[in-house]
């Protein structure tokens, strides 16, 4: 006689709850999993997303997985999980797809831009030899950090598996980060050696004497004979790149392969606030999360794609990991954004991977030359978008005759070609989304996700039309919601189950480098990341993101503020190009500093007749404050903020928030301390006209 197992007496426990018969068999929608418990079923709601109690003993079915994988997260590709590491995956791609064109660039070597150059898979791998070797040849040892302090080009990406082949630990610098920002992060890290260009390398000398770590500067894109020489006591040697690949070739080192638990990068985050944090991924955090990822989102040989994405994020990181176990051609823009389109008629990428700010410029740029097109233009683009977009919601395939007629000319304006496109990084608008899909058509999917994730959280899965989410969880992680009473989220709200997004399974990092308090303050001791973000399951199991719960403020009355969320409300409005609300516990209201949109003011300008003589002026006018909070407003009301959500009052600037007049981090997020300290005077100045027009009541 056999007994039954405590796993298989639980599971048919749980079975037992369920309305099952012969006729109508549920079982098979359990099954045994080994992460949220080493016995726990899930539940197939049908949806995008499979649900498992977190702990058989409470009963609460609260953990989300996708139900591409429900019963085992994904850590390896399903296809080829003998890669381990970021070296095992270069050595896949080289030994699959040698001849591929790989990395291209059109920037030659005296600095004009012609069509694109290429390397092969092959020739990169030989080249990333080289430059390993000239590593070790300078006295670069295995597990030492190296910085890359440049923007996208082709020696990035063969620096980085240099890095992966020899056991060194890349560290990328931003190309926009401020020299204090730059020392500490050497010195944080211990760099001892740093590839820069001629511009950064000259940010590093003006501070030499300070980062001692530092052993070797390679240069990429200079001549030996420009570099400058520095005093034989520095300890410091300053090569060109091409040196140090001749240098390297000279005196070839096999590989020291890491293994997967062995750190790969360490990522620092520009936080709003205090110094860089260092985002500690392995080799296995990384191949986890785009192993995930692969498991829905397909990247193949034929695919081109281009990169502009700063690679020092981990949203380009991810990109290029995919692409390379895809065997995909890799092409960089010539460095400057506002020529971006310029790169996409040589290109012809059929891979776009960027941020809702590009993609809003798109849109508007589009939308612009519709409405000055003429009336019979209009009219038949309109009528093309609303039957396309009827047809992409019902899930039928759209007519081809509305591309020939109005889209393919549109599409070529980003090479006529591109048949994925991905958005993350911030919310992307629901209109725009579907605004791309109509126009492009081609996928269009956002995803969500953050550095101490390794990348995607989540992401929207093939064939879901409905815009306005982040999708389903990536496969290589689960996923649940955690009350936050104070803001009044809750996983018993109605109609759907709201609170912040925490995240388990292989993609979470190993915490900040040399930093234990702020590991502890986001990962809890059952290995979930609190990710400060709040969000909502809609049905089917696909994740919204509705709020933060980081830069929550209380007012005066007692109500707490998530000043983002309201910000992604405002910056709707046609007037607005950036916004900030402040408020604080010694005023019931909230402000906003709103940086305009120059054209949109003009042009309202010159249909009320407003004369003016610079857009300053324009911008301290009552009459135009007066309108642009009013149609701040009605987008208000229209998202529904609550009463105390609304900016009471508003101050109009013409210059934008940039990473140079210290406001925007490089990932552009408001510097929250920065900003109140720069805008103090238009600040007070607003509450003290507040407080005027609302005086109070004189005692009796």
């Amino acid at each position: 006689m056999k007994f039954a197992s405590p796993a298989q007496r639980r599971l048919e426990t749980i079975r037992s709850h369920f309305d099952t018969s012969p006729a109508d068999d549920q079982s098979s929608s359990l099954f045994l999993n080994a992460t949220a418990s080493s016995a726990s079923p899930f539940l197939n709601k049908d949806g995008y997303s499979v649900v498992l109690p977190e702990k058989l003993d409470n009963g609460k079915w609260n953990v989300y997985r996708s139900a591409k994988s429900p019963t085992q997260l994904v850590s390896r590709f399903p296809d080829h999980p003998e890669i381990g590491t970021l070296h095992d995956n270069f050595v896949y791609a080289v030994e699959t797809y040698p001849a591929n064109k790989y990395l291209g660039t059109r920037v030659r070597s005296d600095g004009t831009i012609g069509e694109y150059s290429w390397m092969t898979y092959a020739e990169t791998a030989s080249e990333r030899q080289a430059i390993g070797s000239g590593l070790l040849f300078h006295g670069i040892n295995q597990g030492a950090c190296v910085g890359l302090y440049f923007i996208n080009r082709p020696e990035w990406l063969v620096v980085d598996h240099a890095c992966a082949a020899y056991s060194f630990v890349s560290v990328p610098l931003y190309d926009t980060l401020g020299p204090d920002a730059v020392k500490f992060v050497v010195n944080h890290a211990t760099l001892q050696a740093i590839f820069c260009v001629p511009q950064t390398l000259n940010i590093l000398l003006s501070f030499l004497a300070e980062i001692p770590s530092i052993r070797l500067i390679v240069v990429v894109g200079g001549a030996d004979e420009h570099l400058p020489s520095l005093p034989q006591g520095s300890g410091v040697n300053i090569v060109s790149y091409q040196k140090l690949l001749s240098q390297g070739r000279s005196s070839l080192h096999p590989f020291s392969p890491p293994k997967p638990e062995d750190i790969a990068t360490i990522c620092y985050t520009s936080g709003t606030t205090g110094t860089p944090k260092g985002v500690v991924l392995t080799h296995g955090n990384l191949i986890a999360n785009v192993a995930g990822s692969s498991v829905e989102a397909e990247f193949l040989p034929s695919d081109v794609y281009i990169s502009y994405l700063p690679l020092a994020h981990i949203y380009e990181r991810a990109n290029q990991i995919m692409a390379v176990y895809g065997g995909v051609t890799v092409g960089f823009y010539q460095g400057d954004v506002f020529k971006l389109m310029d790169d996409f008629a040589v290109l012809r990428p059929t891979i776009f991977c960027s941020v809702p700010r590009l993609y809003n410029r798109i849109y508007d740029g589009i939308t612009s030359a519709v409405k000055s097109s003429g009336v019979i233009k209009q009219r038949l683009f309109q009528v093309a978008y609303n039957s396309k977009k009827q047809a992409i919601i019902n899930g039928r395939n759209p007519s081809a005759f509305w591309d020939k007629l109005v889209f393919n000319k549109i599409k070529e304006k980003l090479g006529g070609r591109v048949r994925f496109m991905g958005s993350g990084a911030s919310p992307l608008s629901p209109d725009v989304m579907d605004f791309l899909r109509v126009c492009f058509g081609c996928s269009v999917r956002e995803g969500y996700g953050m550095t101490e994730t390794s990348c995607v959280i989540s992401a929207m899965d093939d064939g879901d039309n409905l815009s306005g989410h982040v999708g389903s969880p990536n496969p290589a992680c689960e996923v649940k919601l955690v009350d936050v009473p104070e803001m009044n989220y809750t996983s018993d709200d109605q109609p759907y189950p709201r609170g912040e997004i925490c995240v388990r399974g292989p993609i979470i990092f190993k915490g900040y480098y040399k930093d234990e308090e702020q590991t502890r303050e986001i990962l809890d001791g059952d290995g979930w990341l609190h990710t400060g973000d709040i969000g909502l399951w809609l049905p089917g199991g696909r994740l919204k993101i509705i709020d933060r719960k980081k830069n929550i403020f209380k007012l005066a009355q007692g109500e707490y503020i998530a000043p983002e969320k309201i910000e992604n409300v405002y910056t709707k409005c046609r007037f607005v190009s950036q916004c900030f609300i402040h408020g604080d516990s010694f005023n019931s209201s909230l402000v906003a500093i709103v940086s305009v949109d120059p054209d949109v003011m003009k042009d309202w300008a010159a249909s009320e007749g407003i004369k003016y003589e610079h857009l300053g002026q324009l911008c301290n006018d009552p009459r135009v404050r007066k309108a642009v909070l009013a149609e701040m407003d009605d987008l208000g009301r229209e998202a529904q903020l609550r009463g105390f959500e609304f900016a009471k009052a508003v101050t109009l600037v013409p210059e934008p928030f940039t990473l140079e007049n210290g406001l925007l981090t490089p990932t552009f997020k408001i510097k929250r301390p920065q900003a109140k300290a720069y805008f103090a005077e238009a600040i007070s100045k607003m509450y003290a006209d507040i407080a005027a027009s609302n005086p109070m009541p004189s005692k009796l």
